[in-house]
């Protein structure tokens, strides 16, 4: 169900100096606002925990080293 809210001219402003494109909406902006204080989910921070396992043993490649067995 969609709401209207008022905000005041100088939220207004703040948001719209926010866009990363003119045709983005403040709805766009909000969401990307409360996803930096949402709390990652245990599958992510599973994946995260997993990831520096790898890491730390060696089993990641630097772009630099792709492109080198890619011949790039």
């Amino acid at each position: 169900m969609a709401t209207t809210i008022q905000v005041s001219g100088k939220l207004t402003e703040a948001l719209k100096n926010r866009k990363m494109y003119d045709k983005e909406s403040y709805e766009s902006i909000i969401w990307d606002l409360l996803e930096d204080t949402m709390e990652l989910s245990e599958e992510t921070k599973k994946h995260i925990e997993l990831a520096q396992k790898d890491i730390k043993a060696g089993r990641v490649y630097t772009h630099e080293q792709v492109k080198k067995e890619l011949g790039l």
